[in-house]
């Protein structure tokens, strides 16, 4: 049983329960306090600290590889594509403006994409899809994006890649970093957050929404906004979205590391970037999509040994070291790439499906979200 005392504070009624305190979560919170400081807003996470995602990932400020962007035109059409791509820049431009580099360890330092030499890239069909995307783009950035950097690869130490583009605009951050600053943020401004409290389900009654949970005591709120992304379709099964396990792993320090910055290979499904003088790997999710189509955050073997074979064949080729960390986090995928943020029924809304684009679309994707629920 609860006490009065909690029942008319910690468990009172919200003008806006969030669940999910992910990115998406945490800056919608930030925009919605921003936008009316006296809003009642409490957010709701099931784990001891966000369980999805936001603190299991790569790290990477992903604007968007070559290849990755030139199938997402394809798949998605040119003005979707651009679309996506702006969403993503400005989304790490608001990261910046928000919090300082220092605060969240991010570096805009530049990042690369791989072509093996088993894979036909004639040079000067790169060096046309370069010069395509770099006008595209150019609306959006003001600036050249991409440019061909073969002559590194020999300094690099990669083995088996003939070609490398180089992305001006990439970067890192470090995503437990970004997280704190962000809930230290919103706390500030008044935002409760619950943690270690599932949500069963929810369910419209009069003016309210009443959620269950896992602990003995219900919440409500006049909005709800659902936040959790990758594990959306537990509690809104008919969208399009599916989990999608990421796994990753950190290799002991590298004496002489002779690379600095962010790596993309195979349209983006093996990236990897130096955390230090360590390495970060992660992906190789393509060779069994239907397996990591799981909400499990277990690290299977298949996926490591892949792992560990890639930087023994291709990264660190002879060089020693060991693996001194590995994990995986939770996803949010569909069909469509486009995230989804609509309201699904009268002052129910939704903030999913980030595609694993979470760190650059979140900040911009909370905005909308704020105003969306506040007009």
């Amino acid at each position: 049983m609860i006490s009065v005392w909690e029942q008319e504070t910690f468990y009172a009624p919200q003008d806006i329960i969030i669940i999910g305190s992910g990115f998406a979560g945490l800056w919608s919170a930030f925009y919605l306090k921003k936008r009316n400081p006296k809003l009642k807003i409490t957010i709701v996470e099931r784990g001891i600290i966000p369980t999805g995602a936001s603190t299991r990932n790569a790290g990477f400020a992903c604007f968007g590889s070559l290849t990755e962007l030139l199938a997402d035109e394809q798949k998605m059409g040119t003005d979707k594509m651009l679309q996506l791509v702006e969403m993503r820049y400005k989304g790490l431009e608001r990261i910046q403006k928000t919090f300082s580099k220092k605060e969240i360890d991010m570096e805009l330092c530049g990042g690369y994409e791989l072509f093996p030499a088993d894979e036909e890239y004639l040079e000067d069909d790169l060096r046309e899809q370069v010069s395509y995307l770099n006008h595209l783009l150019k609306p959006i950035v003001q600036k050249r994006t991409y440019t061909a950097a073969d002559k590194t690869i020999s300094r690099f130490g990669f083995n088996n890649i003939t070609h490398l583009i180089q992305n001006n605009l990439e970067g890192y951050l470090h995503s437990g970093k970004l997280t704190q600053v962000l809930l230290r943020a919103v706390q500030s401004m008044g935002v409760q957050v619950l943690n270690g409290t599932e949500i069963k389900k929810f369910e419209k009654t009069g003016s309210y929404i009443q959620l269950e949970t896992n602990q003995p005591f219900t919440l409500s709120a006049k909005q709800l906004l659902v936040c959790v992304n990758g594990f959306a379709k537990q509690l809104l099964p008919g969208l399009d979205i599916e989990p999608a396990r990421g796994q990753v792993l950190v290799t002991s320090a590298i004496k002489n590391l002779p690379w600095k910055g962010t790596f993309h290979y195979k349209q983006g499904f093996y990236y990897f970037r130096n955390l230090g003088n360590r390495v970060l790997l992660g992906g190789a999710r393509n060779i069994a999509i239907e397996e990591e189509k799981t909400y499990s955050q277990a690290i299977t073997d298949r996926i490591q040994n892949e792992l560990e074979k890639f930087l023994q064949e291709v990264i660190l080729p002879g060089k020693k070291f060991s693996i001194e960390y590995r994990w995986s986090g939770t996803m949010g995928m569909g069909q469509e790439k486009l995230p989804i943020l609509q309201e699904l029924s009268p002052n129910i809304f939704c903030c999913i499906r980030m595609n694993g684009m979470g760190v650059a679309l979140a900040p911009l994707l909370g905005e909308k979200a704020a105003k969306m629920m506040t007009s």
